[in-house]
This record gives C-alpha cells, structure tokens and sequence, in this order.
C-alpha cells in the first residue's frame, strides 16, 4: 500500500483559502472603503466604488458579511437603512493589506526599472 506524500509546504500559508475570503477584484477595496468612513451605507459604498454594478456589490458584501469580515446592521426605518462595518477579525485585515499595498508598488517599480 502507498503512503500519502505529505506536502511541507501544505500547513505553512492556505493561499487558496485566503484568497477565497479576501480575493478578486472588489473585496479588498470594499474592505478599504468601509474601513475609512465606518459604518458605511450601501448607497455610499456605491459612490466611492463607482464603477462596481449593484448586483456585484451586494454579493460580495454578503460574502465578506458570511466570512466574518464585516457585520451588517439593518435599522427598522422607512426606508430601510443598512450600514456595514469591519468585524474584529475584519480590523486586522487592514494592516496585511497596507502590505500588499506596499508590496505592490514595489514589484511595479521593480519592472518599470528592469523595461
């Protein structure tokens, strides 16, 4: 019988799994945009995000919302008001992101000086 190879770099960071809470196109600047002016309403969101489609926005707010990234309160008011804000575990994004921010006019200097 075959023993599973164990893969040592399996344990050492969940990549996939970080970019599935974290990854594409809008939640890091949704992350950023409420982290900036917190609670932040839909209809600001919107604003600052503009070329976001609504459909869009309201998925990936209910993704981060179900990951434990932001809370969602709904104010019983006519109309309705919803705001959002970072969770606790959503605050300590807000420094790994800076690095990625960092990182990323890094690498873009670094290919801008090798052309």
């Amino acid at each position: 019988m075959r023993e599973k190879k164990i893969n040592k770099y399996e344990s050492c960071c969940d990549v996939n799994g970080i970019f599935k809470i974290i990854g594409g196109k809008w939640k890091a600047l949704i992350i950023k945009a409420i982290s900036e002016d917190c609670p932040k309403r839909f209809g600001e969101l919107r604003r600052d995000l503009d070329t976001i489609a609504q459909t869009t926005l309201t998925v990936q707010l209910r993704e981060l919302e179900r990951d434990g990234i932001i809370s969602r309160k709904i104010y019983a008011e006519t109309p309705p008001r919803v705001e959002y804000k970072l969770s606790e575990l959503g605050q300590t994004l807000l420094p790994i992101l800076e690095l990625l921010d960092d990182w990323w006019a890094l690498y873009k200097t670094s290919k801008t000086d090798a052309i």
